[in-house]
């Protein structure tokens, strides 16, 4: 089945998900994110990458730190950047999804950056778009959130070298968690030979065995000798019933403390999403320690989403400009 994210020639055009993605495609994003961390580490923080192209950001559910990093990322390409408030614009009037990008089109986007509350929204989009156009997912529903795996992917192999022989736990929230998926994805992809997810049974998918992982509701288990410690936040938006007893409770059973790293290899790394929860999934003893790489991810996901603008963009162009040859 033809993969909507990529074109004839096996060119990532848009960016949906990390499900189905070739390694290949996954390992370019990341050669071309390091590439960029490479040249903001000398200084430089212009790259005349996307001049005259106009990146419209469109957050239909908040999230301040993602769409921070999706526009300074556009910038650094010398994109022009539009955040669309749109909680107050047309869509809260009655105006379809496809009507307001059709609007957007019109008004000359070359690129949608795109998060929502519902599943698949990105990916009817891209169906919708005009040759072109790229759309890139920053989130949508419970289903995906692509850039956020691969910076999580660019962190680990930072500071891991790569992916052989490492042990990855993925802690928390998995049942409401589109990032967890995306990282299982990706992680698989790029060859990790061993996932772990570790949470209680009320926040677990049904059948997430069949994604290949390997599951515990014990902490001490779960954590001894990994190599990376992947928390999660609790997604209490997204919660609509009674899933666990308190926070209080979550913490003392499934909170990381400096006790329950200590079972995790001496070299481990902590990653986090963000924005994190201290004291419900992670002591803040954890979080500014010296094994956790926080910050540095927000770091990495600049280049990461860099990297993907840069690449979908580019490789949009060469598909209009191949069938237009034909075309002629």
């Amino acid at each position: 089945m033809k993969n909507p994210q990529l074109d004839a020639n096996k060119a990532l055009i848009h960016l949906l998900s990390t499900e189905g993605l070739p390694r290949a495609v996954l390992e370019q994003i990341l050669d071309r994110a390091a590439e960029y961390v490479t040249e903001m580490e000398q200084g430089h923080k212009k790259f005349p990458v996307l001049p005259g192209k106009s990146v419209f950001n469109l957050f239909f559910e908040n999230s301040t730190r993602t769409r921070t990093t999706f526009e300074i990322a556009a910038k650094r390409l010398s994109a022009d950047v539009i955040n669309l408030n749109i909680n107050a614009s047309s869509t809260a009037k009655g105006e379809t999804l496809l009507d307001t990008i059709h609007n957007l089109e019109a008004m000359g986007a070359d690129l949608f950056v795109v998060r929502h509350a519902q599943s698949g929204a990105a990916h009817l989009i891209s169906q919708h778009v005009k040759p072109g156009i790229a759309v890139v997912n920053a989130g949508d529903g419970r289903h995906a959130h692509p850039t956020q795996a691969l910076l999580d992917m660019y962190t680990i192999r930072h500071f891991k070298g790569d992916f052989t022989g490492l042990r990855v736990a993925i802690v928390g929230d998995i049942l409401h968690s589109r990032v967890a998926r995306s990282q299982i994805h990706a992680l698989s992809t790029l060859g990790c030979p061993e996932i772990r997810v570790i949470a209680p049974k009320t926040l677990l998918p049904v059948g997430v065995e069949q994604l290949g992982v390997h599951v515990y509701h014990d902490m001490a288990a779960g954590l001894k000798d990994v190599d990376v410690v992947a928390m999660l936040r609790l997604q209490n938006e997204r919660m609509s019933g009674a899933y666990l007893p308190s926070t209080q409770e979550f913490f003392k059973y499934y909170g990381l403390t400096a006790d329950k790293l200590a079972l995790a290899r001496p070299d481990a790394i902590v990653m986090h999403p963000g924005p994190m929860n201290r004291g419900v999934e992670i002591d803040s003893a954890v979080a500014d320690g010296h094994q956790a790489v926080i910050l540095p991810q927000v770091t990495f996901g600049i280049a990461v989403r860099m990297a993907v603008m840069a690449l979908v963009a580019e490789n949009q162009a060469r598909a209009v400009a191949h069938n237009k040859g034909y075309a002629a």
